[in-house]
């Protein structure tokens, strides 16, 4: 194996037909493998930094395909697609991939997607195939290894909650984020899920995080808080107080994060609106926090994957109570 230095991307060519990625990142890998196949992830570090995001499908399973649209500098689109062969989560994925571009000759190659866990972080290796050592070579000297190296330096950003493009804008103390999402549930039982405790010990939190400790108190001036532990065995708790409650049509309430050892590191407001969609529930999510903390501004940027992680967990657990009902 070529040797890897720790967070910086190993590329080399071991046949005439091959391409070889290595990559380590300071994350578990079942947060690697969602942000890699998660249109709401993908879309935040696929591609160079100065690229633009035009379109993002994927549907994630075996036979499904996938297709990414982006605007490089000068306003050209470049579209890639492609079709799952084999997938096996959180450790890895097989899929061709096609750049769609008839002046090249729309070349194909095949990838391997290995994730190792190496002790709560991910080691990535991505082997690529080519057909013949002329679709290698052009692949390679199209400059694929900057762009690779930018592409997953902007995956270990957003990991990490630091910006993935080029420039930042804003207040870095001070974060917004609305998220709209429509769940396969009634709209009382997605109600339920944020209000009863044994409930929302089954889904909150991002990614590998866990929790417990779980208590609410859900009426205007009632307060509510509950411990989330990462992978590591660190708790995090979270608390407020609602404001506004509407059976299964509305909750507001601030929301403030704490340490392991208390202390405050952010303080917001979070709204949760619920809405009949046919049979399904339309919920929107809006939270504004602001960091008490010199590193706050990391824990901004990671808001929107954070929470998008958290509510993929909610789907999960609404259509196991379905299923059960």
């Amino acid at each position: 194996m070529p040797e890897v230095t720790k967070n910086r991307l190993t590329v080399t060519l071991p046949s005439d037909t091959e391409i070889l990625m290595i990559r380590e990142f300071d994350a578990p890998r079942e947060v690697v493998f969602e942000a890699m196949t998660k249109p709401r992830h993908v879309t935040h570090w696929w591609g160079p930094r100065a690229s633009k995001f035009l379109s993002c499908e994927i549907d994630l399973r075996v036979g499904g395909g996938w297709r990414y649209t982006i605007e490089v500098p000068g306003g050209h689109p470049l579209t890639f697609s492609g079709t799952f062969h084999k997938l096996n989560p959180p450790e890895g994925l097989e899929a061709t991939e096609v750049f769609n571009e008839p002046m090249f000759g729309n070349p194909q190659w095949k990838t391997i997607l290995k994730l190792e866990d190496i002790g709560g972080r991910t080691r990535m290796t991505s082997h690529v195939f080519h057909p013949n050592k002329q679709s290698r070579d052009g692949h390679y000297n199209s400059g694929m290894e900057q762009g690779a190296v930018e592409t997953f330096d902007r995956l270990e950003d957003l990991l990490a909650g630091r910006p993935t493009h080029a420039e930042a804008s804003g207040n870095p103390m001070e974060g917004e984020v609305e998220i709209v999402r429509v769940f396969d549930a009634p709209r009382d039982l997605v109600y339920e899920a944020w209000t009863k405790p044994e409930h929302m010990t089954q889904w909150w939190g991002p990614g590998p995080f866990t929790s417990h400790s779980c208590k609410l108190d859900v009426r205007p001036g009632g307060e509510w808080q509950i411990v989330m532990r990462s992978p590591d065995g660190m708790d995090f708790r979270s608390s407020g107080v609602y404001s506004e409650v509407v059976k299964s049509e509305r909750l507001v309430f601030s929301n403030d994060a704490f340490d392991q050892n208390g202390t405050p590191l952010l303080k917001g407001v979070t709204s949760v609106t619920f809405a009949d969609e046919g049979r399904k529930t339309k919920l929107t999510l809006k939270t504004r926090v602001t960091g008490l903390v010199p590193f706050a501004p990391q824990m901004i940027k990671g808001m929107e994957p954070g929470w998008n992680m958290t509510l993929d967990k909610l789907a999960g657990f609404l259509t196991g109570k379905a299923a059960s009902a």
